[in-house]
């Protein structure tokens, strides 16, 4: 089992940086990549970043150049920056991780949420 605990998040400046952070406990030893994702109402949950235990980093299209992810293995911490946030980035923003079950296999695990709102 994983707990994720959120912390960042609230009332952004348009223009302004989020940087929403992440720490995993339980069962950390399989984790292979953790992100942050973002969900508004009536769409689906889509991806913002994920970092692999590797560090090997991925982002949306719509993030990339403006923002950036970082992991500290030893304290499995994920710490999400994204920078000239607009309007339509308002969201609850949702930190993810992928955890190994075996060959092929993985579980997915999610935060509560964080509420990001995005102020003119």
């Amino acid at each position: 089992q994983i707990q994720l605990v959120e912390s960042g998040g609230g009332l952004v400046q348009a223009g302004g940086s989020l940087t929403p952070s992440c720490a995993a406990f339980g069962s950390i030893h399989h984790i292979a990549a953790m992100g942050w994702y973002r969900q508004t109402p009536g769409k689906q949950r889509e991806l913002v970043a994920t970092i692999t235990n590797g560090h090997s980093t991925n982002y949306a299209d719509s993030v990339r150049g403006r923002s950036s992810v970082s992991r500290d293995n030893a304290t499995n911490m994920v710490v999400l920056q994204v920078n000239d946030l607009n309007n339509e980035e308002a969201a609850v923003y949702y930190c993810g991780v992928r955890y190994s079950t075996g060959v092929d296999a993985s579980d997915d695990y999610w935060g509560q949420g964080t509420q990001v709102t995005v102020s003119s």
